[in-house]
């Protein structure tokens, strides 16, 4: 059975944390959008890169895809069809966010139960050594947990060392 990649929208594939530099990084273009739980009277602007869509398809032969983010299903309606992914499962999460234990980010144990033993990877940008370390000692399988910089998204290294991983488990 593949592993899962769990993949968070805002930081790893929407690096909004460059949205005040004078240019959004390589490859990444502007979208508006506007998910259901968005009620500013702008449209929200989404940076992405359509080439992470093309490193996606190809993980699709190591890993089953699934969104790791609080866009939920809307991940399928808003981010799918840009990057030309097909519709993918997500992790439902129970709002409000509730801070996991021992400083653990509040999707961790969320992620961990959905994995339910299976090898996971996760890219996400609010990732810490606490989580790190409540995954070896709360997940029988093997993980990897991939924190991205919010600034510059996901890059080649990213991919590169996600694709390896897979061939070595």
């Amino acid at each position: 059975m593949k592993p899962l990649l769990f993949l968070d929208v805002d930081g790893p594939l929407n690096p909004y944390g460059a949205l005040s530099a004078p240019a959004p990084p390589e490859g990444f273009h502007p979208h508006r959008m506007r998910p259901a739980g968005w009620s500013w009277p702008e449209p929200l602007t989404v940076l992405l890169d359509p080439d992470h869509g093309t490193r996606l398809r190809a993980l699709q032969r190591h890993y089953e895809l699934v969104w790791a983010t609080t866009w939920e299903d809307e991940a399928n309606a808003w981010i799918a069809p840009v990057l030309g992914l097909p519709p993918l499962p997500y992790v439902d999460f129970p709002a409000p966010a509730v801070p996991g234990p021992a400083g653990t980010f509040w999707k961790t144990r969320r992620l961990l139960a959905y994995a339910d033993a299976r090898r996971f990877a996760w890219v996400d940008d609010d990732l810490t050594e606490a989580d790190e370390l409540w995954a070896r000692r709360h997940h029988p399988a093997p993980a990897l947990l991939l924190p991205i910089d919010r600034s510059v998204g996901l890059r080649e290294a990213d991919f590169d060392r996600l694709e390896q991983w897979a061939d070595a488990g």
